[in-house]
C-alpha cells in the first residue's frame, strides 16, 4: 500500500521539477531580444528642435523720428495697447498705441520754451531798435554839429589866425566825432543783426522742437505698413513683446508682418555636431503642432561664430532651414523637429548600437546559434552603427548577453588585427590633426608678436586658440574613434 503511495508521489515531483527547468528556460529564452542584420541605405542624422519663422517680412515700428530726430531726446516708451497676436491686417489698419505721456510733458516744457523764444526774440527785436534809432538820432546831432563847426569857420576867416586856428580845430573833432559815430554805428548794426540772427535760430529751433512733437505723437497710433499677420518681436530674454514693453530709440521694432509663402526653421546645432552641417544638405522635418505633416528642406545657412544660448554651458551654432513648398497651416514660432541627413551610405551592413558589446576593446555581437562574433565597426548614428566586416545580411543576432556567454565560442578573431590597425590609423589621424591645429596657432601667434615687435616664448602656445573648425574636425575624429572603441 505504502509502495503504491510513494510512486504517483514521485512521478508528481518529477513533474514538477520538468515543468520548473522548461518555465525556467522558457523565461530566459523570452528575455534574449533578437535582430537581424540589415542591408540598405545608411544615414548619418544630426537632429535638431527649431523655430518656424518667415525667410521675409516687413517691420512694424515705433516712429523712427524717435531715433533721426535731432531735436527729440527720449528715453524707452511704453507699450500702451496692441492687437492680439495672429490678428489679420490690411495696410494702414490700426495695430497698436504707445504711451504718449513722457512725450506730452516733453512737449509741454517745449511749448513752453517756444513761448519763452518768442517773448526773447521780441525784447531783442524792440531792444535793438530802440538802440538803432537813438544811434541814428546822434548821428544826425553830430552832423549837425560839423555843419555848425564849418559856419564858424568859414566866418572866421578875417578873425586873428588865433581864432581860425580854433574853428578848424573845432571843425577836425566834429568831423572826427561824426567818423568815430558812423564806425560805432555800423558795428552796433553788425552786432544787432547777430543778436537778431540768434534770436531768430532759437526761436526757429523751439518752433521745430514743437513741431516734431506734435507730429511724433500722432504717429503713436501704430498703423500696419502692409498687409500681413501680426507676429510680436522677441526680447532678448525670449519673450515676445507685449502691453507694458518698452521700446528704445535704438530698437524700435514692435511687430513684423511675416510673408508666410516661405518659412525657414531656425535652429542651433551643439558644437560637437556642427563640423557635420554644410549649406545644402536636406532635411526632412515634422511640426510638433501637426505630427501627422511631414515636410523636407534644405540648410541655407551654417554660422561661423558659435553663441551661448541663456541658462545653457553648451556652445551652439545658428543654422537655417528652409522649407520646400507652401502650406498655409504653417505659422511663425511653431516648434519643428529637424532632421539633417549629414551622410549617407548606400547597400551597407548595420544593427543597433545595443547589440555591440565589447571585451577588452575588442567589440563583438553574439550571434543567435550561441557564438561571440568579433566585428569591425563603421561611423554610427543615433540608434544603428555600420559593420564592415564580421557579419552578413540577415544573420540574427541578440540586442542583450544571454547567460553563459562568457563560455561561448569566439569566431572573427582574425578581424582583431583590423581592429587595431583601424584604432593606429584613428590615433595618428588625430595626432595629425593636433600638429596642424599647433601649427597654425604657433604661426598666428608669430604673426601676432612680430607685429607687436616681441618674439615668441615658451609656453605661449594655448590649445583653447587652436582655430574652431580645425577644433571641429579634431572632435568629430575623436567621438569616431571614441565610437569604434567601444
Amino acid at each position: 500500500m505504502k509502495k503504491k503511495i510513494i510512486i504517483p508521489t514521485v512521478i508528481i515531483a518529477v513533474v514538477a521539477v520538468i515543468i520548473i527547468i522548461y518555465t525556467a528556460a522558457g523565461k530566459d529564452k523570452a528575455n534574449l531580444l533578437e535582430v537581424e542584420v540589415k542591408k540598405g541605405k545608411f544615414e548619418i542624422v544630426v537632429t535638431t528642435t527649431g523655430e518656424l519663422q518667415a525667410e521675409s517680412s516687413v517691420d512694424i515700428t515705433a516712429p523712427t523720428e524717435l531715433r533721426t530726430s535731432r531735436h527729440l531726446r527720449f528715453g524707452e516708451i511704453k507699450i500702451q495697447d496692441l492687437v492680439a497676436e495672429g490678428t489679420m491686417v490690411d495696410s494702414g489698419d490700426y495695430v497698436g498705441l504707445l504711451d504718449r505721456s513722457e512725450v506730452s510733458n516733453s512737449l509741454k516744457n517745449a511749448q513752453d520754451q517756444l513761448e519763452e523764444e518768442e517773448a526773447s526774440y521780441m525784447r531783442v527785436k524792440m531792444d535793438t531798435a530802440m538802440t538803432l534809432s537813438n544811434l541814428r538820432d546822434e548821428l544826425i546831432n553830430m552832423q549837425f554839429n560839423v555843419e555848425e563847426a564849418e559856419i564858424t569857420l568859414e566866418q572866421s576867416k578875417f578873425e586873428p589866425p588865433a581864432t581860425i586856428r580854433q574853428a578848424q580845430i573845432s571843425l577836425d573833432k566834429a568831423k572826427r566825432a561824426y567818423e568815430q559815430a558812423v564806425q560805432n554805428y555800423q558795428f552796433r548794426l553788425e552786432q544787432a543783426r547777430a543778436d537778431m540772427r540768434e534770436a531768430e535760430i532759437d526761436l526757429e529751433q523751439a518752433r521745430q522742437n514743437v513741431r516734431d512733437m506734435e507730429e511724433v505723437i500722432e504717429k503713436f497710433e501704430i498703423r500696419a505698413p502692409a498687409r500681413g499677420m501680426v507676429i510680436y518681436k522677441k526680447e532678448n530674454d525670449g519673450t515676445r513683446r507685449k502691453v507694458g514693453s518698452s521700446i528704445s530709440p535704438w530698437d524700435l521694432v514692435v511687430a513684423t508682418l511675416p510673408d508666410l509663402t516661405t518659412m525657414i526653421s531656425k535652429t542651433y546645432v551643439n558644437e560637437i555636431d556642427i563640423s557635420k552641417v554644410n549649406a545644402g544638405q536636406p532635411v526632412r522635418i515634422g511640426v510638433d503642432a501637426f505630427p501627422e505633416k511631414k515636410y523636407t528642406g534644405v540648410v541655407t545657412h551654417v554660422a561661423n561664430i558659435g553663441e551661448q544660448l541663456p541658462n545653457t554651458d553648451a556652445k551652439v551654432f545658428e543654422v537655417l532651414i528652409k522649407l520646400d513648398g507652401y502650406d498655409p497651416i504653417l505659422r511663425p514660432a511653431m516648434t519643428t523637429s529637424n532632421q539633417i541627413i549629414t551622410q549617407v551610405f548606400d547597400d551597407v551592413n548595420y544593427i543597433p548600437l545595443e547589440a555591440v558589446h565589447v571585451d577588452d576593446s575588442i567589440p563583438y555581437v553574439v550571434k543567435k546559434k550561441g557564438v561571440k562574433q568579433v566585428v569591425v565597426l563603421g561611423v554610427s548614428n543615433e540608434n544603428e552603427i555600420i559593420v564592415e566586416q564580421g557579419l552578413d545580411a540577415g544573420e540574427l543576432i541578440y540586442l542583450n548577453l544571454p547567460e553563459g556567454h562568457e563560455e561561448m565560442k569566439i569566431e572573427g578573431e582574425e578581424l582583431i588585427s583590423v581592429i587595431q590597425e583601424k584604432a593606429r590609423q584613428a590615433r595618428e589621424e588625430e595626432e595629425r590633426r593636433t600638429r596642424e591645429a599647433e601649427k597654425v596657432n604657433n604661426q598666428r601667434l608669430q604673426r601676432n608678436n612680430r607685429g607687436a615687435g616681441g618674439r615668441m616664448r615658451p609656453g605661449d602656445f594655448n590649445p583653447e586658440d587652436i582655430p574652431e573648425e580645425v577644433r571641429q574636425r579634431f572632435m568629430q575624429g575623436r567621438a569616431q574613434r571614441d565610437t569604434t572603441n567601444n
